[in-house]
């Protein structure tokens, strides 16, 4: 079947294309409806309630909280399939990588239970993917209300640095490159007013969009906050495989064998959303 058509794609005016380009990462207040919401919070309870096997739990065992994490659910979770076919999110991130094709890479839930002190440290994310390139970006919404202290932050313009040394999130061991190799993450926690660090609070329907390069980072919440937030990630028009030597989040087993290196990410499990900024959204099989 096809979707119904979708609203305006003049979503993003040149300046927040501009700020994207320069800072990598933007704020897109009231992105979703009231109606999309819901169907994004209903996505994210169903997917609490029915996990994949690539759930994750990234917070300690002693931790007052829970930071559970779950990936690749849009082909079993009708909620997610519709709202990255027939919402906006792939139109802004067609306007803000300047692309003319769009596939959504994946899926993820993110949810901080109340209490949960595990932060997210400061990272990229494209060292932990398999793809290479430059037109991409990720949008992270939540489905509750974020303070300030408990929103992603960024560093601006961080996204031109090029790769940083990864490091696992938990215990920061460098398990994909030996010390040394890469350069480190500045420290910038020691040193924030040295930084030029954006972060907004948020509501339900709001939006961040951020490239794959940007640094970013998140503290845990509050004991009687709880944060529900659900990203798609896009690829642009550059966008190829890059097979890794390490195990990437998400893994997609066998997919060296199906898509060679250096090659699009043409294969049913990066659908097309977008061709030629028509707005139009593809078949939902």
């Amino acid at each position: 079947m096809t979707t119904a058509a979708l609203r305006p794609s003049a979503v993003v005016d040149a300046t927040t294309a501009e700020e994207f380009a320069a800072t990598g990462a933007v704020i897109v207040r009231g992105l979703f409806s009231p109606e999309e919401v819901a169907t994004i919070e209903r996505g994210i309870e169903r997917t609490l309630a029915e996990p994949s096997p690539r759930k994750k739990v990234a917070s300690s065992a002693t931790d007052p909280g829970s930071f559970v994490e779950d990936f690749c659910n849009w082909q079993r979770i009708e909620e997610f399939r519709r709202v990255a076919y027939t919402s906006r999110a792939a139109d802004v991130a067609a306007a803000l990588t300047g692309s003319e094709r769009i596939r959504l890479y994946h899926d993820h839930v993110l949810v901080k239970e109340p209490g949960t002190q595990q932060e997210t440290p400061w990272h990229q994310d494209q060292p932990y993917y398999n793809v290479d390139g430059l037109d991409n970006c990720s949008m992270w919404a939540p489905v509750d209300p974020v303070a300030a202290e408990s929103t992603l932050e960024f560093l601006a313009g961080s996204h031109r640095q090029g790769w940083l040394m990864p490091r696992t999130f938990m215990s920061n061991e460098a398990r994909w490159f030996p010390e040394g190799s890469l350069s480190e993450l500045p420290d910038i926690e020691a040193h924030r007013c040295d930084h030029d660090i954006r972060g907004w609070a948020m509501q339900p329907g709001d939006a961040v969009f951020f490239h794959m390069l940007t640094l970013h980072h998140a503290y845990g919440v509050p004991g009687t906050t709880r944060r529900r937030a659900f990203s798609l990630r896009f690829l642009g028009d550059d966008m190829v495989h890059a097979p890794r030597r390490w195990v990437t989040s998400p893994q997609f087993d066998g997919l060296e064998d199906e898509i060679a290196a250096g090659a699009p990410m043409d294969h049913g499990l990066f659908p097309v959303l977008r061709e030629g900024r028509a707005a139009q959204a593809g078949p939902i099989d």
